[in-house]
């Protein structure tokens, strides 16, 4: 009993063929046809055909809508950029407290406007997306005494969050943590999103078991939120080593040797002047050498020995 398989042939019988018409709106999706033929060869004056085909239509996969929230920020317009120029993502809403109204396109600069106006209403953003049954997320850029509530209501509508909000508290990254564990539903909170700040302390963490002093300097054009929560991370992480540093002077109380972070004696000098690019370096030293890693305005890395 031969049998043939083929894959939608140009030359198959007109009279075999089976039309699929396509709705519009699936004319993206991909049709798979498999038809099968099994001949019988009973004797001469009979012959028997069967036929049988199937298909399949298979929806490729649309694009993940992405709601910033903090769009009128400078970070947040960046997202916006950064999204617009993605592939499989696209900017679904711009929510803000500043801007309202004015289309998140123009107020980014962009060639064309994107036609989505600047909104305060993160609920109704949500709204429209959990209709639509999109796979959306929510990108939060706005402030640690909102986060949670806005984590809750993307949940709410089966969104998962990502949260860079500088200065989040422990306690609000704990009860996020314990939230999305009840809910089943992820979310993700950045400490930095800049390159060469996770380079610099994945830098001075390799140093670390190299040098037995180390002083953490950072600059800023203002004295807000000092030390700066890189310097912090950078100090938790070498902590966290089970090392001990400076020990020459580890229970000075002279202020000038700047503050103590952690219980390792690593510690962090601030230094404040109206247009300083901000900055953070970390200075290890041991016999006969220096080892200085900065990250200026966490673009630039550089060494020096």
């Amino acid at each position: 009993m031969p049998a043939s398989t083929s894959h939608c042939p140009p030359n198959f019988p007109p009279n075999k063929i089976t039309h699929f018409q396509l709705k519009e709106g699936e004319a993206m999706e991909s049709l798979s046809c498999h038809f099968q033929f099994t001949f019988h060869r009973v004797s001469k004056n009979v012959k028997a055909r069967s036929s049988s085909v199937s298909c399949s239509i298979q929806p490729t996969q649309s694009n993940i809508k992405v709601v910033i929230n903090g769009a009128a920020k400078e970070i947040g317009r960046a997202a916006v950029l950064a999204v617009t120029k993605a592939r499989g993502m696209e900017v679904a809403g711009a929510v803000d407290k500043q801007f309202v109204g004015e289309d998140i396109g123009k107020l980014c600069d962009m060639e064309e406007p994107l036609e989505i106006p600047v909104i305060n209403d993160l609920t109704m953003v949500l709204g429209s997306i959990s209709q639509s049954k999109e796979t959306g997320v929510v990108v939060d850029f706005t402030d640690p005494s909102t986060v949670y509530d806005n984590v809750k209501q993307a949940t709410a509508f089966g969104m998962r969050s990502v949260v860079y909000v500088p200065r989040i508290k422990v306690d609000t990254v704990g009860a996020l943590s314990a939230f999305c564990d009840k809910a089943s539903m992820g979310c993700l909170v950045a400490p930095t999103l800049s390159i060469g700040s996770i380079l610099l302390q994945q830098a001075a963490i390799s140093a670390s078991f190299h040098y037995n002093n180390v002083e953490i300097l950072e600059s800023a054009a203002d004295a807000t939120d000092l030390p700066s929560a890189d310097a912090v991370q950078i100090a938790k992480n070498l902590s966290n080593l089970g090392q001990f540093y400076n020990k020459g002077d580890i229970t000075t109380d002279v202020a000038a040797r700047g503050q103590v972070l952690g219980e390792d004696g690593v510690r962090v000098h601030s230094m404040v002047l109206p247009g300083l690019p901000s900055s953070t370096t970390v200075y290890f030293s041991g016999p006969g050498e220096v080892c200085i890693w900065s990250n200026i305005r966490n673009i630039i890395m550089r060494m020096h020995l």
